[in-house]
């Protein structure tokens, strides 16, 4: 597949969002190591489960300096299946059901490296909660015929590990602000709950 022809995909699969500017430069960096991933015969589905791995070890070693790389190479994972799967013509409905559900449980570690870091788990799980709620939303418009990508929240998934990243770092330089974070968390998060579904109640009334 050449190159115009995987973003003209994405984008399809993505509501019609316009490829450019940063989009246009990840998903430029994402097709080309998408063509070595295919030339190495690694499927979409095996990416998407090593999200889930890498988080389970940001998790497990939360107190090393491999914790910041495992988040970021769980986050890699979850841009890198779908692109490996537009590259290779293999994107399914299925792929696509594994990609949800990894996702969220991935998340699920996320949160406990945060709480094992020094957040309160009551935080981290209602931050966790909402963030889950969020996504399910969105597949619920999906399912009722909303095809646009619609608004894009301040807590997107990117955000999420951002602050995740820098409370590890935190953590490990022994600098006391990872229940600050935390809160942070839950608030943008509270915010961007109430964006989507602001969206999904003002779609269903112009449809």
């Amino acid at each position: 597949m050449e190159r115009a022809e995987f973003y003209e995909k994405w984008s399809a699969l993505h509501g019609n969002v316009p490829v450019t500017g940063i989009v246009k430069g990840w998903l430029g960096i994402s097709y080309a190591i998408s063509k070595l991933l295919n030339k190495a015969r690694i499927s979409p589905n095996v990416i998407t489960i090593g999200g889930l791995v890498f988080a389970i070890l940001l998790w497990r070693f939360n107190d090393s300096w491999w914790a910041p790389i495992f988040l970021a190479l769980s986050l890699l994972c979850d841009g890198l299946d779908g692109s490996v799967a537009i590259a290779s013509n293999s994107d399914s409905v299925r792929g696509a059901v594994l990609d949800s559900v990894i996702d969220r449980l991935a998340e699920v570690f996320w949160a406990l490296a945060f709480h094992a870091i020094g957040a309160h788990l009551e935080i981290v799980f209602l931050a966790w909660l909402l963030a889950g709620t969020q996504e399910y939303a969105r597949a619920r418009m999906g399912g009722l015929g909303v095809r646009e990508t619609g608004i894009v929240s301040v807590a997107e998934r990117p955000v999420r590990a951002s602050l995740l990243a820098i409370a590890l770092v935190a953590s490990l330089l022994n600098l006391n602000f990872v229940e600050p974070l935390a809160l942070i968390w839950l608030g943008m998060q509270a915010w961007s709950f109430i964006s989507v579904l602001r969206y999904g109640y003002n779609k269903s009334r112009n449809n």
